[in-house]
């Protein structure tokens, strides 16, 4: 005889049984997984790992994401804290003060969280004038875009890409086996309307991907070209707005209630300085939003990115003067004036152009242009230079990601 235990379902019973070992004999010996080899015969080769993977992820090129302040520290031999980065359009300034206090004061983070974001998507109900049915929030606006393509696409399928734009459009097909067809933009990097519509013809495209700002150029699109691009039959066109903050456009967020093709998504990122908290949201046609809610994941935003996020969203104040950072300039760049306490740190050479001071002036133009000729009462207005997020030092720089 042998002691067992049995353990009720609920794990707060035990209770002592007692079974026969002899029992145990009427039950079979499970078929080995591999036979064994008899003398004479060929031996069986174990399959490679790799063997495993689907066929057309094989080819697949990995992702280049940014790299962090602790690689940039190593490499550069400088401290976190003297190093300005410009490769990913990162807020440099950070979360609204009422991010950090929540963070401190985060209670339950030993609990998983609320799989539907209820308290976000209710505020973001507000401040997106979207009905809160239609928003679902992702860990960043990356993995609404992979979401909605595991919803929507079948192997084969088509998506209408724009570039340059943001990258991650062409990866997320690549990963599900669609296939991608770019319609380059124009000069001047507008999107090219008649290039779209004549692609959907051929091609029947499955979904269409634009960026209103757009990333890295910041071509905005307009109202007139979102609406012709909507009437291609058959295809939902994705409008991601991660920088519509910047640019003074009014967000399409409320479109999804009377549009049935159009996704609308945002993130936290760039607006709340969120980026390494992941906070993404998306507006939706209900009768999308519905199968994206099976498919997701159950608990893909944590405690404390919800709760950043919500935090953020009390200080609509900051939320406004932030975008004040970034300041139009005639140029083919996409510019952006830092406010800084010292001189910038020094770059390598692989990293792009170097940091300039503000008082330095801006680099040369090359000699067979300058800069568009602009009335003397045009521009921006001048800045005191105590006043706003620009007082004292600056930089600039061109470089961007979502």
């Amino acid at each position: 005889m042998q002691r067992a235990i049995t353990v009720h379902p609920a794990g707060c019973k035990v209770t002592p049984t007692y079974i026969n070992c002899n029992e145990l004999s009427r039950f079979t010996r499970p078929a080995r997984a591999v036979p064994r080899c008899r003398r004479g015969q060929p031996s069986i080769v174990a399959a490679q790992s790799s063997d495993f993977i689907r066929e057309h992820l094989k080819e697949l090129a990995a992702y280049t994401p940014i790299e962090p302040f602790e690689v940039l520290s190593q490499k550069l031999g400088r401290a976190p804290e003297d190093i300005i980065k410009l490769d990913a359009n990162e807020n440099p300034y950070g979360p609204p003060p009422e991010v950090m206090a929540a963070l401190g004061a985060m209670q339950f983070s030993n609990i998983y969280p609320d799989a539907e974001c209820r308290r976000l998507r209710e505020a973001l109900a507000s401040f997106a004038g979207v009905g809160m049915e239609h928003i679902l929030v992702g860990c960043g606006a990356d993995e609404l875009i992979d979401l909605i393509m595991r919803c929507v696409l079948e192997p084969g399928d088509c998506i209408i890409n724009c570039p340059p734009t943001f990258g991650m459009y062409a990866f997320d097909a690549a990963v599900n086996n669609a296939r991608v067809v770019d319609v380059p933009r124009l000069e001047g990097f507008a999107v090219d309307v008649p290039g779209i519509i004549a692609a959907a013809a051929e091609h029947s495209p499955k979904m269409i991907f634009l960026t209103s700002p757009n990333n890295p150029d910041g071509c905005m699109l307009s109202e007139e070209d979102l609406l012709k691009v909507l009437e291609i039959p058959g295809a939902l066109v994705v409008l991601d707005e991660a920088y519509i903050e910047f640019s003074g456009l009014e967000s399409h967020c409320s479109w999804v209630a009377e549009r049935e093709n159009l996704v609308v998504l945002r993130t936290f990122s760039k607006l709340a300085g969120l980026a390494g908290l992941r906070v993404g949201y998306g507006a939706f046609p209900l009768g999308l939003i519905e199968y994206l809610w099976r498919a997701k994941q159950p608990y893909n935003v944590s405690v404390a990115a919800e709760t950043a996020a919500c935090a953020a969203l009390t200080n609509l104040p900051y939320l406004t003067v932030q975008p004040h950072c970034v300041c139009p300039l005639p140029s083919k760049l996409v510019i952006c004036h830092l406010r800084v306490d010292e001189g910038p740190p020094a770059r390598s050479k692989d990293e792009g152009p170097p940091a300039r001071p503000k008082e330095e002036g801006s680099p040369a133009w090359p000699k067979d242009e300058g800069p568009p000729a602009r009335p003397k009462d045009e521009g921006p207005p001048a800045r005191p230079k105590d006043e706003g997020p620009l007082g004292g030092r600056g930089i600039r720089d061109a470089w961007g990601s979502n």
